[in-house]
C-alpha cells in the first residue's frame, strides 16, 4: 500500500513574514499525552484524558460538573434539550453572535428573539431584555463576546423575576471574570469552545458546565446517546439501555489528551495573551484617538479573557480600506459578526434593518487584529507600525 503524501500549498498565511490572523500551535505536552493514549488503546471518549480535562475544568471554574463535548455547537444543543425546548418555544439570544447560539435551540423547534447589543462591550443589552420576553420565552443566553463579561447583575435580576433560565454561551470567555466570579458560572449552564481559534484548544471541541446540580444526570445520558451508559461505567447498574433523547457529542481521548497538554499552561497562555492585549491597546491609543477608531471596553468590574484585539473603525468603508491596507502590509485583519436578524434564514421571523441598529453599526465597523498565543513581540510591534504608519 502506498503511502498517501499530502503537499502544502501557498496560502496567504504560508508565505514566509506573513503574519496571519491566527496562527495554532503547541504548548508542550500535546504529542506526549496524545502518544500515551495511543498506547493504552482506548481511544474513544470518557477515558482516562477526557476525566482529567474535566477534573481540570471543574476545579478551575467552580462549576457542579464539566462535560467534554465535540463542539461548543453540540453543548449548546445539549442545553436545549436539557430545557425540554418544544416548537413555539421561544429563546432570547444576542443579535450579534455565532449562528450556532441561535441553531442548537432552532433545532427543537424554538423561535429566536434577537436582542441588540451595548455599545461599549458588544454584549447583550440587558436594558432591552425585559421587552423581549412573552408568556413563550423559555431560555435567556448570553454571549460573553470577546472575553468581556455581559452585565450578569441585571440579567439574572430580570431572569429570576420572569423564572427563566439563562444558558451561557462563553466560547470566548474561559478564565474571564465578572465581579470576580468565573464567567461560565453565572446561568444554569454554559457552553465553552476549544475551537482552534480559541485561547485553549484541540482543533474542534467543547464543554458543557452545568451549574445546577438537577441538569447533571440527564446531562450524561444525553451526552451518551440518550442512554445511562455513564452509570454503567461506573459500576452503578449491570447493563445500560436507551433511556431518553440523546446524540453523540461525546469527544474522543485523543482530542482530550491534547486539550489536557493546553489546559496544563493555561496560566502561561492567559498570561502571554494578556500581553499581547495590553501591548496593542497601549501602543494604538493614540492612533485611534487621532482617527476615530475606538478601543475595546472592558469595565473596571470584569476581567477580560484576551480572547481576541478588536477595533471599531468610524464606517464599512473605512473598516475596507483598513483591512486591505494591512493585507498589502503582508498581515491579515479580518471582521466578524453579520447581524442574525438580517440574515436569510432569519427572513421567516420577519427581521428588518432598524431592528437591532446597534449591532447593525457594530458589525459594519468592527475589524479583529491578528491574534494568537504563539504571536511574536516582533510580530506583535509589526501589526502596530503597520497601523499607525497612516490614517485610516
Amino acid at each position: 500500500m502506498k503511502t498517501l503524501r499530502v503537499k502544502s500549498g501557498k496560502s496567504a498565511a504560508a508565505k514566509v513574514g506573513f503574519i496571519p490572523f491566527n496562527r495554532a500551535s503547541l504548548q508542550g505536552g500535546e504529542i506526549h499525552h496524545i502518544r500515551q493514549a495511543m498506547e493504552v488503546g482506548h481511544v474513544a471518549g470518557d477515558r482516562r484524558f477526557s476525566k482529567l480535562c474535566q477534573s481540570l475544568l471543574e476545579k478551575e471554574t467552580g462549576c457542579q460538573r464539566a462535560l467534554l463535548t465535540t463542539s461548543c455547537t453540540h453543548a449548546l444543543e445539549m442545553a436545549a434539550l436539557l430545557l425540554d425546548l418544544q416548537p413555539g418555544d421561544e429563546v432570547v439570544i444576542p443579535d450579534f453572535t455565532f449562528v450556532s447560539t441561535a441553531n442548537a435551540f432552532v433545532l427543537r423547534g424554538a423561535r429566536p428573539v434577537f436582542g441588540d447589543i451595548r455599545p461599549d462591550t458588544l454584549n447583550l443589552d440587558e436594558t432591552k431584555l425585559p421587552g423581549l420576553i412573552s408568556s413563550r420565552t423559555k431560555a435567556i443566553v448570553v454571549v460573553h463576546y470577546a472575553g468581556v463579561g455581559c452585565e450578569m447583575d441585571g440579567i439574572l435580576k430580570i431572569a429570576k423575576e420572569h423564572g427563566i433560565p439563562v444558558i451561557e454561551d462563553n466560547a470566548h470567555g474561559l478564565f474571564g471574570r465578572y465581579r470576580g466570579k468565573n464567567l461560565g458560572t453565572f446561568g444554569v449552564m454554559a457552553a465553552l469552545s476549544f475551537h482552534e481559534t480559541k485561547n485553549i484548544t484541540c482543533g474542534e471541541g467543547g464543554a458543557l458546565l452545568i451549574n445546577d446540580p438537577r441538569y447533571v444526570e440527564r446531562a450524561e445520558i444525553i451526552r451518551e446517546k440518550g442512554t445511562d451508559r455513564s452509570k454503567y461505567f461506573r459500576g452503578e447498574i449491570d447493563k445500560y439501555s436507551w433511556v431518553d433523547l440523546g446524540s453523540s457529542y461525546v469527544m474522543s481521548d485523543v482530542l482530550a489528551a491534547f486539550l489536557l497538554g493546553q489546559l496544563e499552561h493555561a496560566k502561561a497562555i492567559q498570561a502571554k495573551r494578556h500581553a499581547l492585549w495590553n501591548r496593542y491597546h497601549k501602543e494604538l491609543a493614540g492612533w485611534t484617538e487621532a482617527n476615530g477608531v475606538r478601543q475595546p471596553m472592558v469595565p473596571t468590574h470584569c476581567e477580560h479573557a484576551a480572547h481576541m484585539y478588536y477595533l471599531l473603525m468610524p464606517s464599512l468603508e473605512s473598516r475596507t480600506r483598513f483591512i486591505s491596507r494591512l493585507e498589502k502590509g503582508g498581515m491579515s485583519a479580518v471582521f466578524h459578526y453579520l447581524p442574525l436578524h438580517l440574515s436569510r434564514y432569519a427572513a421567516r421571523w420577519g427581521g428588518r434593518a432598524g431592528d437591532c441598529p446597534v449591532t447593525e453599526s457594530m458589525s459594519d465597523r468592527l475589524v479583529r487584529l491578528p491574534f494568537f498565543t504563539k504571536m511574536t513581540a516582533r510580530e506583535n510591534e509589526r501589526v502596530i507600525a503597520e497601523i499607525t504608519k497612516e490614517r485610516t
